[in-house]
């Protein structure tokens, strides 16, 4: 599963969706309704390593799969909003069925 930079970023890609949907919608309304700050520390932290890494993998896979600069920006975009991982794995999935050919 590991073997290309596309499945390596479609993995990377789910995973940092998640870490960012469970800041949005579990830490932050703890610190704000509950008003306990901590988990935003701790899912804030590994959502903000996560994306870093999400954006190494972008590069990386833009590179080696030659795909334009606008669909990296889409890419891009869709991981600014909450479940837009699902819309990028909608929008990559066809892309892997194309490499394994």
């Amino acid at each position: 599963m590991f073997s290309s930079a596309l499945n390596r970023f479609r993995l990377i890609s789910a995973i940092e969706g998640i870490s960012y949907l469970l800041l949005v919608f579990i830490a932050m309304p703890i610190k704000y309704m509950g008003d306990n700050p901590y988990y935003v520390k701790i899912f804030g932290m590994a959502h903000g390593v996560l994306f870093i890494i999400f954006m190494i993998s972008l590069f990386e896979t833009k590179r080696k799969n030659n795909w334009d600069i606008v669909f990296m920006f889409q890419l891009f975009v869709l991981s600014l909003i909450p479940f837009g991982a699902f819309i990028i794995e909608a929008k990559v999935k066809p892309k892997q069925k194309i490499v394994n050919k």
